[in-house]
């Protein structure tokens, strides 16, 4: 039976405008995101036997281009609106925090963090630049590693924080493994750079830890 023939309350497009996206399982969410179905699917049907083939709706939203464009139902268009709906969540994040007169919301900041940093694969060391009230001047991510760890230069972070003219910034990195809980390398190289950074009055505010389904503030742990 076509989507079209449901009860409306059971559609997902008119469920999610009377109670909200919270009230829409994952596969009536991506339902609306696929529009239509395939012969002998219906967009929900379809949307389920995507979740089940990838196992979760995050490794669909990894995968690759080879592998989603070559599944049945999707295609290089989807992939594109797809990457382009991620990407302006990201964005939105950004503005949230760019917004304001000064970084005063942790939790914004650990969320823009994660969106940016948790589905790598490898580890990616990134900087927020901050400027002496502590508004944004740009995010970088300046070294990239194997899944084991990045080679964190603190020559290359005083330099880049002297371009942007910094007064401060916050420090992430992803987990790979998932596993949020800073390493005993992590606690000494945010030492290092502390110390490199305060030669030329920069100070470091955080070292967010990124992993899989949490993150860690070196801040809120008082190891800043």
């Amino acid at each position: 039976m076509p989507i079209t023939d449901w009860p409306e309350a059971e559609r997902p497009r008119e469920k999610l405008l009377a109670l909200g996206p919270g009230a829409l399982s994952d596969a009536e969410l991506l339902a609306i995101f696929l529009r239509t179905g395939v012969p002998g699917q219906t967009a929900v049907e379809l949307a389920r036997t995507l979740i089940s083939q990838y196992g979760s709706l995050r490794a669909l939203f990894q995968a690759d281009a080879t592998r989603f464009c070559a599944t049945r139902g999707l295609g290089s268009a989807k992939y594109a609106q797809l990457h382009a709906a991620l990407e302006l969540t990201r964005r939105q994040l950004r503005e949230r925090l760019g917004h304001s007169q000064a970084i005063t919301n942790p939790a914004d900041t650990e969320r823009y963090l994660t969106a940016r940093l948790r589905d790598y694969p490898y580890e990616v060391f990134a900087c927020l630049f901050l400027d002496t009230r502590h508004r944004i001047i740009d995010y970088e991510e300046l070294f990239r590693g194997t899944i084991d760890g990045a080679s964190v230069h603190p020559r290359e972070v005083v330099r880049r924080a002297l371009q942007h003219n910094a007064a401060a910034v916050i420090f992430a990195h992803n987990h790979p493994s998932g596993v949020a809980e800073p390493s005993q390398a992590d606690q000494r190289l945010t030492r290092r750079l502390a110390e490199a950074l305060g030669l030329i009055d920069v100070r470091v505010l955080d070292h967010f830890v990124i992993g899989d389904r949490a993150a860690v503030s070196f801040a809120q742990r008082g190891m800043i």
